[in-house]
Parts: structure tokens; C-alpha cells; sequence
């Protein structure tokens, strides 16, 4: 930028000092080019100045990675377990007076004839006799299913105290139940006949 300004200055300086007055004192040559120089100077200070700086940008952020939460393992607890005891006898003691289980009517002593007579209408599902603990020492139940109206079943019963229980089906589709009691003695050798009603069973001769 100088190199081109700096001989235009000059060029003016000498042709400013030809056409001048001959009268009016003239500057010396080594004063004309200082004046030249300096000008030349300023202007290239005023272009500089004109010329927009560049706006240095900001440094760009390098983002750092985040760092992962971490996480603080909780203790494993092991529950304390208490040996496992198995028990030596694994059959429980049966209860002599529960008579909630099949008559062992071989051990219950001696036995006496006995007829199941369905003096219904209906079939007898299902019949229920149950002996009380008796002189042997014994009880239980025994039972017997579908018997028909008007049958006759003849059964050996031990001696003792009996409950009877049936439920009864009739042709029209109800149902039914019947209950009753009865006592085989010591010394009774003849048959004696259980006799099944609506609602009622008795014994008979």
C-alpha cells in the first residue's frame, strides 16, 4: 500500500514546487520528503484503522463427558436358617377312641345276623352304620351303596350299639335322608331285621 502511495506524493510535492511563486521562499528537498513520508504515513494509518478487525470468535467448549452416577451396592443379607428336623416317626399314633374309620369287624368279637330292609320308594345311595366302642374294645363303620326299593340285604353285624344313616334318591329326582339306632346284645342269635323308612330306620325282630 506505501509502495503505491508514496510516488503519487512525491509527483504532487515537485509539480507544487515548479508552478509556485518565484518570490515565496521554497522548502528543501529533504524537508518536502519528510512532509511526504509523514503523510504518507497517516494515510496508511487511516487505512489501517478503516480496515474492520476481526473479531476474534471465543473458544468453543469442548464438552467433557458427563460422568455416570455411580452407585453403592447394598449389603446381601443371607437369612439365618434354622436346621431342618425331620421327625423320627413319621406315622402318628392312631386314637383308640376315634371311630371315624372302617370297622375291623374280625376283631370286634362275635357277630349277628342282620337284613337291611328298604321299606322306601327310593334307592338307598348310600348307608352308614356305625358302631360304638363295644366289649372287644372296637369301633367303627361299615357301609353299603345302591340298594334298591323294597331289597333285602342280610349282613353279619358285631355286637353293641349301632347308629344307622342313609340318603335316600327317589324316581321323581328330591332326595332324602333317614336315622335311627340300635342295640345288638350279648346272648342275640337271631336275625333281626333293620328296617329303612322315609326319615326313620329301627330294628326288628
Amino acid at each position: 500500500m506505501l509502495k503505491k502511495i508514496l510516488p503519487i506524493l512525491l509527483a504532487l510535492t515537485v509539480l507544487l514546487t515548479a508552478c509556485g511563486s518565484q518570490g515565496t521562499p521554497t522548502m528543501a528537498p529533504a524537508d518536502v520528503e519528510g512532509t511526504a513520508v509523514a503523510a504518507a504515513w497517516t494515510v496508511v494509518a487511516m487505512t489501517q484503522a478503516a480496515i474492520p478487525t476481526a473479531t476474534q470468535l471465543p473458544p468453543t467448549e469442548t464438552p467433557s463427558p458427563t460422568p455416570l452416577p455411580t452407585f453403592t451396592a447394598e449389603p446381601l443379607i443371607v437369612p439365618t436358617l434354622e436346621p431342618l428336623t425331620l421327625p423320627t416317626n413319621t406315622s402318628a399314633p392312631s386314637d383308640p377312641n376315634n371311630c371315624n374309620k372302617p370297622l375291623n369287624v374280625g376283631e370286634a368279637g362275635p357277630t349277628n345276623p342282620m337284613r337291611i330292609e328298604n321299606d322306601t320308594k327310593g334307592t338307598i345311595q348310600w348307608m352308614s352304620l356305625n358302631l360304638a366302642t363295644n366289649a372287644f374294645g372296637q369301633c367303627g363303620a361299615v357301609s353299603y351303596n345302591n340298594l334298591g326299593p323294597g331289597s333285602k340285604t342280610v349282613i353279619a353285624l358285631p355286637k353293641g350299639d349301632w347308629w344307622f344313616f342313609a340318603g335316600i334318591t327317589y324316581k321323581d329326582g328330591h332326595t332324602g335322608n333317614a336315622s335311627g339306632s340300635c342295640t345288638i346284645r350279648i346272648g342275640d342269635e337271631d336275625l333281626l331285621r333293620i328296617i329303612v323308612k322315609d326319615e326313620v330306620i329301627r330294628c326288628a325282630p
